[in-house]
């Protein structure tokens, strides 16, 4: 599937891996089965009985907060007969009550009705064993919840590795923390998730697909710039996008867009972020954007704004994408309006940027079509070759080039138990999965 050739100095991809069904039921039953996978913020149920319905890699879930304020992940199936419990995409409530033969749950998963228990034999036990189905295992780390199917998963933190101080910096960025939006920004892209991945991983897209972004933010008084912007693979497939020239950050980085009443508001936040975390911390966190990936299905788009999004694979060349808005707790209501504003005119999915993207790999998932069965197969291949040569000389990736794809893939072929997934040629760099400490 992989073939990376450091004589060559050159790194490709088989597009079979977009296109087959065999490889995508691979997928959801190795990558989605055996991984921490992003559920929720608990943020999004912030109450004690709050419930959101989800779907994780096909397996409907509910995602709530129990009459004690404990936060779990249930099957959305009734222990009884299968049929989906929760129907309701959201809301709040102590019970779950089964519509088909009214079987009830408590939000801690516990029974509390069986219609005519008395005609189980046993019922006390019968009881006891007919509670909800949880998750297998679920941790939070800031506020992020995620969950897996397979017991045996390493700590959360441990799995997280480098991208956990990332996630650490979003929480940082305001004393009072940060909170998700009522709302969800639903859509479904017609392509493979890989690419959503590869997309947001790839600085080399901006200018040329962005460009009316591009002249927009020219126009406005703010030179964009490439330079001085790294990737990073972080390990376990994570990637990081550094970035210091696309655009101001509300709050952090004003630009003249902004307006002057913003400026002073920024330059007032900044002095309180360098009093409470230092200047060095504060400069990691404020002046640089980030768009981070944590295998296999959640980015951060931690630039303008910042924004969640949940890669949620369908088919194998179908991607529904759940995205969220996370906002101080405490900002002013002037600042709030022209964050949103900022945020939706950018990654959202009516923005400058997004729908280019759809495009762009959608015309991919068309485009691969072409060299479908090919009589020289050697051309149904993708090239991510950008960068290696910088690789082998020890110099830090760029956000142009296509490092962060390559840590990506690499360790997909492991997570997928492709045993002979990936070929190698040549010796590979011991640098090539440097992070950075920003501790």
């Amino acid at each position: 599937m992989i073939v990376e050739d450091w004589d060559q100095l050159t790194f490709r991809v088989n597009r079979e891996a977009y296109r087959s069904a065999e490889i995508f039921a691979r997928e959801r039953g190795w990558v989605w089965m055996h991984t921490w996978l992003y559920l929720g913020h608990e943020t999004e149920i912030p109450n004690p009985n709050d419930f959101k319905v989800r779907t994780l890699g096909g397996r409907p879930l509910i995602f709530c907060r129990d009459s004690a304020g404990e936060v779990h992940a249930f099957l959305n199936s009734c222990p009884h007969r299968g049929t989906v419990l929760c129907r309701e995409n959201e809301g709040s409530t102590r019970l779950f009550q089964c519509f088909y033969h009214a079987w009830t749950f408590r939000n801690n998963g516990e029974v509390a009705a069986i219609p005519d228990a008395g005609a189980y034999e046993s019922s006390d036990e019968f009881r006891a064993s007919m509670g909800l189905r949880g998750v297998p295992r679920l941790e939070t780390h800031e506020g992020f919840v995620f969950v897996s199917f397979d017991p045996d998963v390493p700590p959360l933190l441990d799995y997280l590795g480098d991208a956990a101080d990332y996630m650490t910096m979003i929480q940082q960025q305001h004393a009072g923390g940060m909170t998700t939006l009522p709302g969800t920004q639903l859509y479904s892209v017609r392509g493979n998730w890989k690419l959503a991945v590869e997309n947001a991983m790839d600085g080399y897209h901006f200018a040329p697909t962005h460009n009316t972004f591009v002249g927009y933010l020219r126009e406005s008084g703010y030179a964009v710039t490439d330079d001085n912007q790294y990737a990073y693979n972080l390990g376990n497939g994570h990637g990081l996008l550094v970035l210091t020239g696309h655009g101001g950050r509300i709050s952090m980085i004003w630009e003249p867009r902004f307006g002057e009443d913003e400026r002073v508001r920024t330059e007032a936040h900044r002095a309180e972020m360098t009093q409470r975390l230092g200047e060095e911390r504060a400069h990691y966190v404020a002046d640089e954007s980030h768009i981070l990936f944590v295998f296999p299905n959640l980015l951060l788009f931690d630039i303008e704004g910042l924004s969640i999004r949940q890669l949620e694979p369908v088919a194998p060349d179908q991607t529904d994408v759940r995205a969220w808005q996370l906002v101080p707790r405490e900002e002013d209501p002037d600042t709030r309006a022209l964050r949103m504003k900022t945020v939706v005119s950018f990654v959202g999915p009516g923005g400058l940027a997004t729908p280019d993207d759809i495009e762009a790999y959608e015309a991919v998932q068309r485009g691969i079509q072409a060299t479908a069965g090919t009589t020289a197969p050697e051309l149904d291949y993708s090239d991510m070759s950008r960068g290696m040569a910088d690789e082998v000389k020890g110099v830090q990736g760029r956000s142009i080039d296509e490092g962060a794809m390559r840590g990506f893939w690499r360790q997909w072929v492991e997570a997928t138990g492709l045993d002979d997934g990936l070929e190698i040629h040549g010796e590979r760099p011991a640098s090539f999965l440097a992070g950075r400490d920003v501790r």
